[in-house]
């Protein structure tokens, strides 16, 4: 017999684990199993809180949304925290939501053991994201190109822009 709910995946769990999580691995996945909060990745730097609210209140009642942001300037840096009041509907966003695009940028999701204050800044070495000090394309929704080659292209131009002359 046909058995659609086998092929589910919303409620399986990634093999992300984060690794500053206070308690033990297995009392991070029991966490991870009953929880109603999403981690979600790949956004657009420019992407807003109400655009949010509306692409993920189509799976069920958001308890809150908390963007992330730089450490240092308090800007998005292209990840957030999406609370649901159930762990049903935090599975329709896994299952609808994941994958689509967002401000012209394919978004991931993830379960994730509950937000804590202190969770929304960046933990990269620039105040951003980890990956995004990883990356060697140009890519605007993330606000262009790594903080190191920006800072090296930078250095390389001169504070007006313009290559500088030796």
């Amino acid at each position: 017999m046909l058995d659609p709910k086998s092929k589910d995946k919303a409620p399986n769990l990634s093999q992300y684990r984060d690794q500053r999580f206070s308690g033990s691995l297995r009392e991070q996945e029991r966490l991870l199993k009953t929880s109603s909060t999403l981690y979600i990745g790949n956004l657009s730097y420019y992407t807003t809180e109400e655009q949010l609210f509306e692409l993920f209140g189509r799976a069920g009642d958001i308890r809150r949304v908390i963007m992330g942001i730089d450490r240092f300037t308090k800007t998005p840096c292209g990840f957030c925290f999406v609370e649901y009041y159930t762990r049903e509907d935090a599975e329709h966003a896994m299952r609808y939501v994941n994958g689509t695009r967002l401000d012209d940028r394919i978004i991931r999701t993830d379960w994730d053991a509950g937000f804590i204050e202190g969770r929304q800044y960046g933990r990269g070495k620039h105040g951003g994201q980890v990956r995004d000090e990883y990356r060697k394309d140009f890519d605007p929704g993330r606000g262009g190109w790594n903080k190191m080659i920006a800072t090296r292209k930078e250095n390389e131009r001169g504070p007006a822009g313009n290559l500088k002359m030796e």
